[in-house]
């Protein structure tokens, strides 16, 4: 199993950055892999940036690339979103998700969730 703790949401200036972190423990920890998602009220929960915890491998969506960073600290067995150049577009309730091995774009392919943190990007 795997409990996903997000952190680090709150209200920022268009073009501020926020660094939000995904706090993880569980069985087998190195064998999942970690994205994040986000929903804007009334939207779908939409992939933004995953990575395989084993090696590091990134992945993102294309509205944030060049713009968010996502990376692991294994001491702490935690996920960051390094989030910069923020837009009001950005908004939305930030998700930490975690499946099995490989990762995907896709919300329904993810077994283990946390509760989300809010951003808000202001104009």
């Amino acid at each position: 199993q795997v409990q996903l703790v997000e952190s680090g949401g709150g209200l920022v200036q268009a073009g501020g950055s926020l660094r939000l972190s995904c706090a993880a423990s569980g069985r087998a920890f190195s064998r999942y892999a970690i994205a994040w998602f986000r929903q804007a009220p009334g939207k779908e929960r939409d992939f933004v940036s995953a990575i395989r915890w084993s090696d590091g491998t990134p992945s993102y969506a294309d509205s944030v690339k060049g713009r968010f960073t996502i990376s692991t600290d294994n001491a702490k067995n935690t996920i960051f979103l390094q989030m910069n150049s923020l837009k009001p577009e950005d908004t939305a309730v930030y998700y930490c998700a975690a499946k099995s091995f490989i990762t995907t774009i896709r919300a329904i392919d993810y077994n283990y969730w946390g509760r989300g943190t809010q951003v808000t990007v202001s104009s």
